[in-house]
C-alpha cells in the first residue's frame, strides 16, 4: 500500500501520524504488508511497525519525526540497561516478528530539540530512538539514510536475528549519546557494508547493567565492511555487559578519526565476561589510540562510587567483570596520538589472553598528551607504545610500532606478556 492512500488522515500534509498509524494497522490486519512512501516530506510522530511488514521508504522520500514531547506516546524501555518510561522511538517494534525497513529514503530524527531538552535536564522522560526492535526477531534494516537521532540511532534490543546493511547513518559530532548501532541482548546479528559519523560511539555491543531485571548476552555478533568516522569509538563493547558478550567477529572495516579505535569498557559490579572476540584487517586513521580495553569505566550511573575507581583488589564473586580470549590482526594505524595500546583490568580480574599479531601502528609526532580511557587517573600520553596494568597472557607477534616519544611498553609486575 502507499502512503499517500491515507492521505485525508495527514492534516494537509502537516503531520502524517494518522496515517502511518491506519496504514500499519492494515498491514496488520492482513498479517503483513508493504507501506512505500514516495518521494517528499511527511512529518510524523513514531511509527510503529507490526509483524510481517516493511517499511519502504523511496529514493527522495524524507520522513521527519515532529519533536513534540507532549504528543509523542511513552513506552517501558529501558535505557544503558536500567528500565524506565521512554518516549516511544521514531519507527519501532514490540515483540514483532519479520518486520524491515528499506529504500533510498531518509528517516530524519530531527533531534535538535532533544538534545537541547537532555543538555539543560528537561526532557520529562527518556529521549526517543530514532529505530528500535524490542524483542523481536528477523528484522532488518537496508539502504536508507538515518540523520539527527535524538539519541541512539539503531537499537537492537533482546532480539534474534537482525540484519543491517548498506545504511548510512550521520548525526552531528557534538549531539549527546547518539551512537550509530547498539545491539543490547541480542543474537545473530550482521551488520556490513554501513557508514557512520555520529556523536559517540559508532557501534556498542552491550548486554545491560547490574541493573537490568533479566540479563541475557549479546552473542554470535558480524561486523563487516564498515565505515567509521568521529564517533568515540570505532567499535565499542561495553559498559553495559552485565549479559556477557561473546562470539564477535569484526572485519574489514575502516576507522577514520574515532577517538579510539577497538574500545572494551567495563566496571565492578558489572558481572558478565567479554570473551571470543576477533578483530581482523582494520585501517584507522586519526584515532587517539588504537586499541583501549578499559575496566575502570567511570561514565553513568554511579560512575563516581570508590569500587570503579579504586585500584586496590576486591573479592571475586558474580558481580566481577572479565575480559579474556580477544584476538586482533592485521590492523594498520596511521596519526594515533595517545598511545598504541591501552590495556587496565582490574587487579582481581585481570584482562586475559590477548593476542596481537600483524600490527603496524604509527603514532603522530608532536601530538598532544591525551587521556586514552574514560577512568580517573587515567595518564595522559603522547606518542606512547603500549601501556599495560593487571594484564596476562598477552602475546605480540610482529608488531611494528613508529614514532613513539618512548619505550614500546609500559609494564609492572602485573603484567605477564611476551613479544614474537
Amino acid at each position: 500500500m502507499n502512503i499517500r492512500e491515507f492521505e485525508s488522515l495527514s492534516h494537509s500534509g502537516a503531520d502524517w501520524t494518522g496515517a502511518f498509524e491506519r496504514a500499519a494497522q492494515s498491514a496488520k490486519e492482513s498479517g503483513g504488508g508493504v507501506i512505500t512512501v514516495p518521494a517528499g516530506v511527511y512529518y510524523t510522530h513514531g511509527i510503529q511497525l507490526y509483524s510481517g511488514t516493511t517499511l519502504f521508504v523511496e529514493a527522495g522520500a524524507r520522513i521527519a519525526f515532529l519533536d513534540d514531547e507532549e504528543r509523542r506516546k511513552v513506552i517501558d524501555s529501558e535505557f544503558e540497561g536500567i528500565p524506565e518510561k521512554a518516549y516511544m522511538p521514531c519507527v519501532y517494534a514490540k515483540g514483532a516478528e519479520n518486520v524491515h525497513i528499506k529504500g533510498d529514503g531518509t528517516l530524519d530524527g530531527q533531534g535538535e530539540k532533544w538534545w537541547q531538552r537532555h543538555l539543560k535536564g528537561e526532557n520529562k522522560f527518556a529521549r526517543p530512538y530514532l529505530i528500535c526492535f524490542d524483542e523481536c526477531k528477523n528484522v532488518s534494516v537496508e539502504g536508507v539514510t538515518l540523520t539527527n537521532s535524538p539519541v541512539w540511532t539503531i537499537h537492537p534490543l533482546r532480539c534474534d536475528g537482525v540484519c543491517i546493511r548498506a545504511v548510512t547513518i550521520k548525526n552531528p559530532s557534538n549531539s549527546p549519546n547518539t551512537d550509530g548501532i547498539d545491539p543490547n541482548a541480542s543474537r545473530n546479528v550482521r551488520i556490513s557494508d554501513t557508514t557512520i559519523d555520529v556523536g559517540d560511539d559508532c557501534i556498542a555491543i552491550k548486554s545491560g547493567t547490574e541493573s537490568t531485571p533479566v540479563k541475557s548476552p549479546c552473542e554470535n555478533i558480524i561486523i563487516t565492511n564498515c565505515h567509521m568516522l568521529h564517533g568515540h569509538g570505532g567499535v565499542v563493547i561495553g559498559s553495559e555487559m552485565s549479559g556477557g558478550v561473546r562470539n564477535v567477529l569484526v572485519s574489514d572495516c575502516i576507522f577514520s578519526e574515532t577517538d579510539r579505535g577497538i574500545r572494551l569498557k567495563t566496571r565492578r559490579a558489572r558481572g558478565g565476561a567479554e570473551e571470543n572476540l576477533m578483530f581482523r584487517d582494520i585501517l584507522m586513521d586519526g584515532v587517539i589510540s588504537p586499541v583501549v580495553f578499559n575496566m575502570f569505566y567511570f561514565c553513568g550511573k554511579d560512575g563516581k562510587l570508590k569500587r570503579v575507581w579504586d585500584k586496590a583488589e576486591y573479592p571475586v564473586d558474580e558481580t566481577t567483570p572479565s575480559v579474556h580470549d580477544v584476538t586482533i590482526s592485521g590492523i594498520t594505524a596511521k596519526r594515533c596520538r595517545s598511545c598504541a595500546g591501552f590495556f587496565y583490568g582490574l587487579p582481581e580480574s585481570p584482562i586475559e589472553r590477548v593476542t596481537l599479531k600483524e600490527i603496524n601502528i604509527e603514532m603522530a609526532r608532536g601530538a598532544e598528551p591525551e587521556r586514552p580511557a574514560m577512568m580517573d587517573d587515567c595518564p595522559a600520553l603522547a606518542g606512547a607504545g603500549f601501556y599495560l596494568r593487571n594484564a596476562r597472557d598477552v602475546l605480540l607477534t610482529d608488531v611494528q610500532l613508529g614514532g613513539l616519544s618512548g619505550e614500546k611498553f609500559d609494564a609492572d609486575k602485573s603484567v605477564t606478556f611476551r613479544e614474537a
